[in-house]
């Protein structure tokens, strides 16, 4: 059998794809285009109104792509509104998120592989191991936890994803083991609210906990930290990255969603801009060279004038490196759904625009900060292209094969020189 996975959204998505193409790849399936694919899992996000009609215009056009792929769609949108996609062309699964992991294993018929396909020779002749290049990634995206119960306003991830669960440490080790051993040299380590790690557990414990066992490990690996809530990011851990020579990647994502007060409080978001702006200061402080990245929501419901000018007063000369900008988007059932005063359309995208110049402006900003520096990096693709520890990506001359640990230096934006093998 051959299928191929098309993935929206976050690096949860990323990992849940990881695990079901290894799953695939153990009972003798074969990955392939969609065009020539005869299952296609469509793993969709729903942060907003555009990831589900980008999930819709997908499957549309597999279908016509590929007339005879059977499509089985999954993931946040799959979850929230099955019938949307359950009447797609050539969908004939639907699967919940609750069962993304399991379905693949299933015994009945709306799964359409023969029990040979399922439950194939494993890692023997026909099987084959997770390696580096699976999906066309070289790092490793594991996912330690799902689910979230902070409840912002804006967000139907809570009732996509449900209650928070972690998976325990003795657990996330040894398929860390398995991943080093199979030739991984970077693992992001991502969950949906990933600063509530271990708060679940029998035996609860810490994302700090986690992290601490990580930097124990004695394996030729690089972890980097996904994207963490700022209020999760106690100033140990930090610590713990500062110090780690090498072991944790010197890149955040930490989203402050908006630089107005009143604006945070009307998301739920937990904490305020100067508690934000002392962690990033610090991070800045400390390591220089680190990226921090954040995400930034425009026309939330009551956004007036005055709170969008507090981003464009806080945003240009704060430390952080790149933006992700998203547009406010009712989703069905969240607190923010049925507030009033909504932002007009022509409104919100004014606003975007303007925060996506100011992203750009950081991001060059820093590019130019760390030209004529030396820093690692990871071999990706053919080997020509290579993402340093602190998450720029510059070509490099051939030369270097893929997977490989590298040191360059950087030249421009988007080049760079290769110092030494490592």
């Amino acid at each position: 059998m051959k299928f191929s996975i098309v993935t929206f959204g976050c690096r949860v998505n990323q990992a849940d794809s990881l695990q079901l193409e290894a799953q695939l790849r153990r009972n003798g399936a074969e990955a392939a285009g969609v065009e020539h694919a005869d299952v296609v899992i469509v793993n969709t996000c729903s942060v907003t109104a555009s990831a589900d009609q980008g999930a819709r215009q997908t499957i549309r056009r597999i279908a016509r792509q590929n007339p005879s792929a059977k499509i089985i769609a999954t993931g946040c949108y799959a979850t929230r509104r099955p019938d949307d996609l359950s009447a797609l062309p050539n969908v004939v699964r639907v699967v919940s998120n609750d069962e993304k992991l399991e379905f693949l294993l299933a015994t009945d018929d709306r799964v359409p592989m023969t029990t040979a396909e399922r439950f194939g020779a494993g890692e023997g002749a026909c099987g084959a191991a997770i390696e580096p290049g699976m999906a066309g990634r070289t790092a490793f995206t594991l996912r330690v936890q799902t689910g979230c119960e902070q409840s912002c306003a804006y967000c139907i991830i809570p009732t996509t994803r449900g209650r928070g669960r972690s998976r325990p440490l003795h657990e996330v080790l040894r398929e860390i083991a398995t991943i080093v051993e199979a030739g991984f040299k970077e693992i992001a380590i991502t969950g949906v609210h990933l600063g509530s790690y271990g708060r679940d557990l029998d035996r609860p414990g810490s994302l700090l906990e986690l992290l601490r066992a990580l930097d124990q490990l004695r394996a030729d690996v690089t972890f980097r930290v996904s994207s963490l809530e700022p209020m999760d990011c106690p100033g140990e851990l930090v610590d713990l990255i500062a110090a780690s020579s090498g072991r944790f990647a010197p890149h955040f994502h930490l989203p402050l969603q908006h630089a107005s007060d009143r604006m945070l409080s009307a998301m739920r978001r937990p904490y305020t801009l100067a508690y934000y702006r002392r962690l990033v200061d610090d991070i800045a402080s400390r390591m220089p060279h680190a990226s921090i990245g954040s995400d930034m929501i425009v026309g939330f419901p009551g956004e007036s004038s005055d709170d969008f000018d507090a981003n464009l007063a806080y945003l240009p000369d704060s430390p952080l490196t790149h933006l992700h900008v998203f547009p406010y988007s009712d989703r069905e059932g969240t607190a923010a759904s049925t507030m009033q005063s909504k932002v007009d359309g022509a409104t919100i995208r004014s606003r975007g625009a303007q925060l996506r110049a100011i992203g750009s402006t950081l991001t060059r900003r820093f590019h130019e900060r760390q030209r004529g520096s030396v820093r690692p990096g990871l071999t990706l693709e053919d080997g020509t292209l290579v993402v340093t520890d602190n998450y720029l990506k510059v070509r490099i001359p051939a030369g270097v094969s893929r997977n490989q640990r590298v040191h360059v230096r950087l030249l421009s934006a988007t080049e760079g020189a290769l110092v030494a093998n490592c």
